[in-house]
């Protein structure tokens, strides 16, 4: 087994945004408070100490230890859990949609790059106390996102008319999922395995965030790995003040519009990745998440009656803050305000959206986290790796697409010069004492020099396409090969991390699967990670 590394850039699959950030361009660091290296992290766990108080640790210490209650969890766990009293423990934070069966690879990615992050932490600060945590997005209401995963190019998924949280579905007509997959996973013990988890977690449990956390705490629990659910009443008590705060002063709208604007301006290719809106809660209630929207004079919930004056609003605010739950511009401040949290561990997308929150933090004066890229990963065995080298073919090479490595490796393979560049230079070079010419004269004479100069490289360009096309055909059954390789490690002509599911690999690899993960994963190591298996 062995891992190489390739620089996000050179993958063609990361933001620019982002590898600007995993390089440290001087014109981002307004929009970040520690870039993630082991020496920043002292400083921040100074911040957060003094931020987060005695009582809010007993709270969170309290919603963990009634949310493990449905789990026998691991001395490790338990451990972990009352720790968390202690002003020298901190927490290193990912989150997830609740995903049929973790969804994508990267499910595991994030995981163990926060545990690993942990461990690392520890060794370079023993003093202190670093928790890994995994926040289940049970609040999330977008059941289409979360309802399949694909398995041995098959897409398995829960079809069902839902409306409200997604962490409170009823997951007892998965049973025939169950039985189906179960099926084709056939009969070894690592598939043995793989059907007592999935049964365990799906049939004895009666909704999907209690059926996530079995999964999650069966795979990660003897690591350490806590589990929350933000959706506890307790845990939403401590958010209040925030809560007031958006809706007598609509700060996050103010301060992420600001930060948007100055995204675009240090660079116009930088994607903006959401938009606040005026508010930024849902309502939430059984089978119900709906937006808060302002009028006039007072605020309502979409597509329903409630509506509040802002003193009603106020009030109802501290009656039941377990009501209101925060959209993709606030629940980051909501994590941060009820953890302990150094460092948000996150891909691309949610990498870039929280760098368009500091401001915001700023203003409502919470400690802004280390943000750091989870891992990247591309799997390969033995046999594909066997299968590029009889093709030539190089790992970084494959991040290309489809149509541009084919036609890469056909000009690479070919006896003929399928490349016309040294015909196109050797033109232009001639053009260059026409153009010499062409200025002694009239404009219209440079005009013609410049539309032959055209017409000429264009006649080049087509007899390298029906020469490449040629090519391509004598060289089919490569192409075949190649096509196929490609289509394994990059299904659908995408990332694997972003297709497949981790019980594939499971399935024949077994629990070795995930230690070599957990081995292998440098969290603080920026680069994409290839993994042989």
């Amino acid at each position: 087994m062995s891992t190489d590394f390739i620089s996000f850039r050179d993958t063609a699959y990361v933001s620019k945004l982002i590898c600007d950030y995993v390089e440290n361009r001087p014109e981002l660091q307004s929009l970040y408070h520690r870039f993630p290296n082991l020496e920043n992290f002292k400083a921040q766990c100074e911040a957060k100490k003094s931020e987060f108080t005695s009582e809010k640790r007993s709270v969170l210490v309290e919603a963990f230890t009634q949310q493990y209650s449905g789990l026998a969890p691991s001395k490790l766990t338990t451990k972990a859990i009352q720790s968390l009293t202690k002003e020298n423990t901190f927490t290193v934070t990912t989150g997830h949609q609740l995903n049929l069966m973790g969804g994508p690879l990267y499910f595991l990615y994030k995981i163990i790059s926060t545990i690993n992050l942990a461990k690392e932490l520890k060794a370079n600060a023993p003093e202190n106390n670093f928790i890994p945590v995994f926040w289940m997005a049970t609040e999330d209401h977008d059941f289409e996102e979360i309802n399949h995963f694909n398995f041995q190019n098959k897409r398995f998924q829960w079809s069902q008319n839902t409306s409200g949280a997604v962490g409170v579905l009823d997951t007892s007509e998965l049973s025939e999922f169950v039985t189906v997959f179960s099926n084709i996973l056939g009969d070894s013990s690592h598939a043995q395995t793989l059907k007592e988890l999935v049964k365990n977690a799906y049939l004895n449990h009666s909704n999907l965030a209690d059926a996530t956390r079995y999964l999650v705490h069966s795979l990660f629990g003897e690591d350490g790995l806590l589990i929350i659910d933000g959706n506890d009443a307790a845990l939403k008590r401590l958010f209040i003040p925030q809560l007031t705060s958006e809706f007598t002063n609509q700060q996050a709208y103010k301060s992420v519009s600001q930060t948007n604007e100055q995204l675009t301006s240090i660079d116009a290719a930088y994607k903006i990745q959401v938009n606040p809106r005026e508010l930024n809660l849902f309502y939430l209630k059984a089978n119900l998440r709906e937006r808060i929207v302002k009028n006039e004079s007072y605020f309502s919930v979409l597509n329903t009656d409630i509506q509040w004056n802002l003193k009603e609003l106020l009030a109802e605010v501290q009656s039941n803050p377990e009501r209101f739950s925060p959209n993709v511009i606030m629940r980051p401040l909501y994590q941060e305000t009820i953890l302990p949290n150094l460092c948000y561990i996150g891909g691309g997308g949610e990498v870039s959206y929280w760098l368009q929150l500091k401001s915001y933090f700023d203003v409502e004066q919470i400690t802004f986290p280390i943000l750091l890229h989870r891992n990247s990963v591309l799997l390969i065995s033995e046999k594909q790796h066997q299968k590029l080298d009889k093709l030539k073919v190089s790992v970084s090479e494959l991040f290309q697409n489809k149509q541009a490595l084919i036609q890469s490796q056909i000009k690479k393979i070919s006896s003929l010069a399928v490349d016309f560049s040294i015909q196109k230079s050797h033109l232009k070079k001639q053009f260059e004492a026409l153009y010499l010419i062409a200025d002694q004269t009239d404009k219209s004479f440079k005009g013609a020099v410049s539309a032959q100069e055209k017409k000429q490289l264009k006649g080049l360009e087509a007899l390298e396409k029906r020469l490449l096309k040629a090519e391509k055909k004598s060289h089919k059954d490569y192409i075949n090969r190649l096509e196929t390789i490609h289509l394994e490690l990059f299904p659908n002509g995408g990332l694997q991390e972003r297709y497949t599911n981790f019980t594939e690999f499971y399935l024949e690899h077994g629990e070795e699967f995930i230690k070599h993960l957990k081995l292998e994963l440098a969290p603080l190591n920026q680069r994409f990670h290839v993994l042989t298996l």
